[in-house]
């Protein structure tokens, strides 16, 4: 990861954007600690995948220990089709 000053990334944008596009990770220093990374596009919708695939992953994991603890409803087929 490179470290810029927001200054450096004014003055060099197309620099900077080229390291980006080839997969470099950007930060970027701000004052009082607002640091900002820039990342490419496609680095930004694996990292959303991964978190919607963890989130998923969490759900499951809830939902089998509510069933191993017991905590499931039953109902046979006609009840099923009762509520349509």
């Amino acid at each position: 990861m490179i470290a810029l000053k927001t200054v450096d990334l004014r003055n060099d944008f197309r620099r900077v954007s080229k390291l980006v596009s080839s997969g470099e990770r950007v930060l970027i220093v701000r004052p009082h600690n607002e640091n900002l990374v820039v990342l490419s596009e496609r680095e930004y919708n694996e990292l959303e995948k991964a978190k919607r695939n963890a989130e998923y992953l969490a759900m499951l994991d809830k939902s089998m220990s509510e069933l191993n603890e017991g905590k499931v409803v039953v109902k046979t087929l006609d009840e099923l089709k009762a509520m349509e």
